[in-house]
């Protein structure tokens, strides 16, 4: 009946990241633009009401289709770096 939400296909734009966190999305968006690509923020979160799960909470991060594979490589360096820092602080 239901399926899982997909990004939406934008014209020479590729999501590289989905979160429900606004935070998380901005804070991978700043780390692509220090990188120097260019990015694009898609809320789907619904602004009648504070929901922050399901299909009405979804956040998606977009690059040009000629970043994706540094886009994605830097986000993966992100969240690996993030991981460490967690694993420190325990």
């Amino acid at each position: 009946m239901f399926s899982t939400p997909k990004p939406n296909k934008i014209e020479d734009w590729e999501c590289v990241y989905e979160t429900s966190k606004e935070y998380d999305a901005q804070l991978a968006k700043s780390y692509l633009e220090s990188r120097d690509i260019e990015v694009s923020i898609l809320s789907k979160r619904d602004s009648s009401f504070e929901v922050n799960v399901g299909d009405m909470a979804l956040i998606y991060v977009y690059v040009p289709n000629d970043y994706v594979e540094d886009a994605k490589k830097a986000l993966e360096e992100w969240q690996n770096a993030e991981s460490v820092d967690d694993e420190e602080n325990e």
